[in-house]
This record gives structure tokens, sequence and C-alpha cells, in this order.
């Protein structure tokens, strides 16, 4: 099943999405930005082999839920989401998206 709900962060409007697979959950935060996600997201795969589309994401390990990956530290995050929006290791997924709207 594939669930998909507007969320809002301080007045800025996000997407939330959960998609249920056997045996796990695939959960994502976006905007027209950016994304954070669990910890099914390669961000390596991003930053090596994707690195010419600038794409800004950043991965949280062993969130369940929307507001477990809010608040999580991101364990990785893009080259790309570093150096445009000043990301880095350990930002909470909240913050990281809230520097997304500046």
């Amino acid at each position: 099943m594939i669930h998909t709900e507007p969320i809002w962060i301080e007045d800025q409007a996000f997407t939330f999405v959960h998609v249920e697979l056997p045996k796990t959950n695939l959960l994502v935060i976006y905007n027209d930005f950016g994304y954070i996600m669990c910890g099914a997201l390669d961000v390596d795969l991003l930053n090596d082999k994707l690195a010419d589309r600038n794409i800004v994401a950043g991965r949280a390990v062993g969130v369940r839920n929307r507001d477990e990956l809010l608040y999580a530290p991101l364990q990785k995050v893009t080259n790309y989401a570093v150096e445009k929006f000043g990301w880095y290791e350990g930002i909470i997924g909240k913050h990281a998206l809230l520097a997304l709207t500046k």
C-alpha cells in the first residue's frame, strides 16, 4: 500500500510518502528542492553515479514512521545538499527540510 499526505513544518509545505513493502517500509518527506528518506536511500549512488543531477537528499536509519524521520539525525547526505543548503551528517531531518525553504 502507498500512502501520501501533505504535511506542514513551520508553515512550509512538504509531502510525506509511506510505501509498505514486504518486511519493510519506505519513508520519504520531500518538496520541490529535495528530500529525506529512510535507510533505503543509496546516497553513495547519488553522489557517484548521478552527481551531475545535483540531487539534494539525506538518509536517516532506523526510522519507522514520519515523526521518527523528522527528528532523526541524517546519517548521510548528498554532496550537493552540503554545498547548496548547508546540510551535514547529523543534522536533524526537520532542520534539513527547513533549510530547503530559505
